[in-house]
């Protein structure tokens, strides 16, 4: 399995700040406390390199981190209860100005393997299918269920979000399982890129 190696480069709250990277630029969204800043820091073999909160709702902004061959883009988390509306439109204006703007190569779409997919899950995938954007449903903390388990919860989740088995990655960020088709996935984005 590759290392890819993470550093931050900036965060952006408006689209007036949103990067135009050189290289492929590869966005990772999900639920708030699906599992993102742990995604990253697992991707980057770095366990400080996203700042990990046990609160949810922390990533306000768009975190840009430089990966070497890609830029990748930490996306706000959506769904988070504990906001108010007007904070949780702000949210929902920059998840879309950003897929309007950027020029995206590829998402991970994270969703918590221990539950079913939610409706802002699936709205999420909608976006990504309207605007025919790649990704790659990345079903995180999967070392919290029996192969068994993680056989049958596959299902559903793949049939919530429309797509066949193969298209879901079971991965976890504790045991690294699921990196090394993630890492693939990448690697194919990067070539298709150049």
């Amino acid at each position: 399995m590759q290392n890819f190696q993470g550093k931050f480069i900036t965060s952006a709250a408006s689209k007036s700040q949103f990067l135009k990277p050189e290289k492929p630029l590869i966005a990772v969204c999900g639920k708030s406390n699906v599992g993102k800043s742990s995604f990253i820091n697992a991707l980057a073999n770095n366990k400080k390199l996203a700042k990990v909160s046990k609160e949810p709702g922390r990533t306000r902004l768009v975190n840009y981190f430089d990966f070497g061959g890609f830029v990748l883009a930490d996306l706000p988390g959506y769904g988070f209860a504990r906001v108010s509306k007007g904070e949780k439109e702000k949210w929902a204006n920059l998840l879309e100005d950003f897929f309007k703007e950027e020029k995206t190569a590829h998402v991970f779409a994270l969703t918590d393997i221990r539950r079913e997919p939610t409706p802002d899950d699936l709205q999420m995938a909608e976006y990504l299918y309207y605007y025919a954007i790649p990704f790659t449903v990345t079903a995180t903390k999967a070392d919290k269920l029996s192969r068994a388990q993680t056989a049958r919860i596959l299902l559903k989740i793949a049939a919530a979000y429309k797509c066949g088995t193969g298209n879901v990655i079971c991965c976890s960020s504790q045991t690294r399982s699921g990196f090394d088709k993630i890492c693939e996935i990448i690697d194919k984005t990067i070539e298709l890129f150049n």
